[in-house]
């Protein structure tokens, strides 16, 4: 197969995504009718966002350009497994809805660190913070990376000359637009993203001659599996992992993450919040079983000449991109849109983690640094520099990001290294209200230690071959004869990890990073407590206690105070401002016009009423 780079169509179509990108950017900055320039605007949206684009954006922030082209590859080198991930996300979403969200939501707090602070101290906060930059910092430049590989792909361009183009027109756009300009940005990319895919895989689909076909190839290659029900924790996907393993990694992922929290406190109700959680989960659930279902269109296109052995790709991350120039790309402006949604999935990601970084360091690290309160033009300008000087650090990582292995894995070991501490954290605080502050905090120094040797370890003993994770058989019967064969394309071995004497938490599957991180916080946490005089449960104030163990806590004691004004009481101080104002508009009118009040008030009482 010949392999066809990008035209001048695809170029213009690619372009057209990136400009409109942009001046969703500068719309927002300069002509909106509320500018970006408060805290309030900045962050949330004003609180006055509607279910559609948040909804979009949380779909776009959670699909990055890792699962568009790692899923499809992952299926393709080691089968279906990975599939069932699609379970344990529903299952967070009900999670989400009625244990976490309530929390935050009556809380109203612009950063969901600052939860730990009403909890627990400042101290933990800070914690809390610093755990989230690292964890941010280690998966945005893994984002980045994921589309500028494919457009090299496509394009024949060197990866580090894109890799700057990206993320200025994200820097850009996210900068001077705040969070309106990125979840409408993401609105738009989200339905680049779907037409991409789905276009492609139909196409691919009715190539090949049909659903069952691709299913009966597949099922010849040993790729349909489903129900490894094997418990054995060193194995790297199995039905448990995968359903059980990931639920705490998309739990962590989603409840306890800025980005989450500060889209949902964007809407003007919890009702809304927890119908846009489900929206995105249904839309999660789509997209990622759409981009499985294209791996095995690629693998039912290319199993009797795998494109990694003859050298065709230099990693597997490579598959569906080359798939769509070799297979598709003599249709007009399709391989364009395809990597717009590509890029669309990236850009919308790394917004929402410069958006939520910037809130995150502003609120937890610099507001609280300065004695004196910060007017909201300053405010503004330190959170656009922010994002600016992140974005370039993402930049520069980089180039750690193409020397890791397959994306899936190397994106959820990193981001196991913190979000097990970070859910054990929140974890402690929603649910077990006699720890206290010395307890959280040891517990999250030690889970995040731990966790990060387990995760960098097993990096490392992957890159010294100590750990081989083996391919579903590959085949290279049906291409030409003038390639050379790069490694070897058969195996016998049907054991996933090397067990020749490797330490045995670097052989534990990295989907139970964030379990494994999650239960240490939470024991350390406990026993520090035990130890350290835990704190007396009616004492807690029960706003900083999911409602659902409500019923099995004694009575607050009537000393506890309140952490700070619920929902409840900002909407109710809302009305009576509006309802004084109208009492005060009235006023003045029968003072300009020399009615009597007492019939002013009688013929309106079902206004104040």
């Amino acid at each position: 197969m010949t392999v066809v780079y990008f035209d001048w169509l695809d170029y213009l179509v690619f372009g057209t995504m990136l400009l409109l990108s942009a001046l969703i950017g500068v719309y927002f900055a300069f002509f909106a009718a509320k500018k970006q320039n408060t805290t309030a605007e900045y962050l949330m949206g004003g609180k006055t966002m509607g279910i559609f684009p948040i909804s979009m954006s949380l779909i776009a922030s959670y699909v990055s350009g890792i699962s568009l082209l790692g899923l499809p590859a992952e299926m393709y080198t080691y089968g279906t497994q990975l599939w069932a991930i699609v379970v344990s996300e529903w299952i967070v979403s009900l999670t989400i809805s009625i244990v976490y969200l309530p929390v935050f939501y009556n809380l109203q707090i612009n950063s969901s660190y600052e939860y730990l602070r009403l909890r627990f101290n400042q101290n933990v906060r800070l914690l809390g913070s610093i755990i989230f930059i690292i964890k941010m910092l280690l998966y945005i430049p893994i984002v980045i990376y994921v589309p500028a590989l494919a457009f090299s792909q496509v394009t024949g361009i060197n990866l580090h000359m894109i890799t700057p183009i990206v993320c200025v027109v994200c820097i850009f756009y996210t900068t001077l637009g705040g969070l309106k300009a990125v979840v409408w940005t993401d609105a738009l990319q989200t339905i680049l993203m779907y037409f991409g895919v789905i276009f492609v895989l139909i196409y691919g689909t009715l190539r090949l001659g049909g659903f069952q076909e691709v299913m009966r190839i597949n099922e010849q290659g040993d790729r349909l599996e489903f129900f490894n029900m094997d418990i054995n924790p060193t194995i790297r996907h199995t039905f448990w992992t995968t359903v059980f393993g990931n639920y705490f990694s998309w739990l962590a992922a989603c409840s306890v993450n800025q980005a989450m929290i500060q889209r949902c406190l964007a809407l003007s109700s919890l009702r809304k919040a927890r119908i846009t959680i489900f929206i995105m989960a249904a839309g999660i659930f789509t997209i990622v079983s759409l981009c499985c279902y294209t791996g095995l269109v690629i693998y039912a296109t290319f199993a009797t000449c795998d494109p990694l052995s003859i050298g065709a790709i230099r990693k597997s991350d490579q598959l569906l991109p080359y798939f769509v120039m070799t297979i598709t790309g003599s249709i007009p402006a399709l391989p364009g849109i395809f990597m717009s949604g590509v890029f669309s999935a990236a850009l919308s990601s790394m917004s929402t983690g410069l958006n939520s970084l910037c809130g995150v360091i502003f609120e937890d690290l610099i507001r609280p640094t300065y004695n004196k309160p910060i007017s909201e033009r300053t405010a503004s300008f330190i959170m656009k520099i922010i994002v600016v000087v992140i974005g370039f650090i993402c930049v520069a990582l980089v180039f750690l990001v193409e020397h890791m292995g397959a994306l899936i894995q190397a994106g959820k070991s990193l981001a196991g290294i913190t979000a097990g501490s970070l859910l054990g954290l929140f974890t402690m605080g929603l649910f077990l209200p006699w720890i206290n502050a010395t307890g959280a905090l040891v517990g999250g120094i030690t889970s995040t230690l731990l966790v990060g040797w387990i995760s960098l370890g097993t990096q490392a003993a992957m890159l010294r071959g100590e750990i081989v994770v083996v391919p579903k058989p590959l085949d290279v019967s049906g291409c030409a004869d003038n390639f050379t064969l790069h490694f070897s394309t058969t195996s016998d071995s049907t054991v996933e990890f090397d067990r020749s004497g490797t330490f045995f938490l670097y052989r534990v599957s990295y989907l139970y990073y964030t379990f494994i991180g999650m239960a240490v916080c939470t024991i350390t946490g406990a026993v520090v407590s035990y130890f350290t005089q835990p704190n007396d449960p009616s004492m807690i104030h029960r706003d900083l206690l999911t409602p659902v163990i409500h019923r099995w806590l004694p009575p607050q004691n009537i000393h506890c105070r309140r952490p700070r004004l619920t929902q409840h009481d900002i909407e109710l101080q809302a009305r009576e401002m509006e309802l004084l104002n109208l009492r005060t508009a009235y006023m003045n009118d029968k003072d300009d016009n020399g009615l009597d009040n007492e019939i002013i008030l009688t013929g309106n009482k079902n206004i104040f009423s």
